[in-house]
């Protein structure tokens, strides 16, 4: 048997942690003193007492680092803390997320924003559409591509996307992506789609796309100050995307907001 301070020394939890996990039985020693109430432990435990460790320091809450310890079952084991795991991967995301807007935001003196007036023609695409939650924008997104590239042979541009305008107001509107073709097939969710003759107020972000929403204020500025007014859903073309290279550095994704010219204030 090992006293608590052998064991402390061996797992790197203080005497302390120890005592609060006994009293929370989430690592009870295995045995203690009637008398002196001694805490001992068993050089078996050390594994276990590991293990809370790690948890731990990744925020598992008490509650579930002892049903994750508690529980038999090695699979049943790996699923609760993959399941931990995945929720602290999406928190990590939303943060790095944030300090890149962080940053950017912070700069002295920023460029002004390059924008540009586009004509853009009637025409039909391949598309993708549905109501779809702010949440979910992402997932769904890249399931509707996956199946316009499946569906779609001999695109003849770049994919793009339509944002209607309550997706960000109220956080849920219609969502189409789409794949410029000579001849749109109808299969499946796969349907030709004809997107209206628009003029556009254009730019390109550079970048991944954790602070793609700076240069949506960026070019809301920009339309703002030249006395132009959104109107209709906003579009964005990929002309560089994860669909073209694992390089986050090389994405190229053009914002364009339907505009039209409105009297002076």
């Amino acid at each position: 048997m090992l006293a608590i301070g052998e064991f402390s020394r061996l797992t790197h939890l203080s005497v302390r942690t120890l005592r609060r996990y006994h009293d929370a039985d989430l690592l009870v020693p295995a045995t203690v003193d009637p008398a002196t109430g001694y805490r001992y432990y068993a050089a078996e435990q050390i594994p276990t007492a590991q293990v809370i460790h790690r948890l731990r320091e990744l925020d598992v809450p008490l509650a579930e680092v002892r049903r994750i310890v508690g529980t038999p079952d090695p699979d049943v084991r790996a699923t609760l803390v993959a399941g931990h795991l995945e929720r602290l991967e999406s928190e990590l995301d939303r943060t790095r997320a944030a300090v890149a807007s962080l940053r950017r935001l912070l700069r002295p003196a920023p460029a002004p924003v390059d924008v540009e007036l586009r004509t853009v023609p009637q025409t039909t695409v391949a598309a993708v559409q549905g109501d779809v939650d702010h949440d979910h924008v992402l997932s769904w997104y890249a399931g509707a591509m996956a199946e316009l590239d499946a569906t779609v042979a001999g695109s003849t541009g770049a994919p793009g996307g339509l944002y209607d305008n309550a997706l960000f107001e109220v956080g849920r509107g219609r969502m189409l992506v789409y794949l410029p073709t000579d001849r749109p097939p109808s299969s499946g969710r796969v349907q030709p789609v004809t997107l209206p003759a628009v003029e556009l107020a254009v730019t390109t972000h550079v970048g991944e796309h954790d602070d793609i929403d700076v240069t949506y204020g960026e070019v809301g500025s920009w339309v703002v100050g030249n006395v132009l007014a959104v109107a209709g859903p906003v579009r964005e073309t990929y002309l560089v995307g994860p669909r073209d290279t694992a390089d986050a550095s090389a994405w190229r994704t053009e914002i364009g907001w339907p505009v039209f010219r409105v009297a002076p204030r």
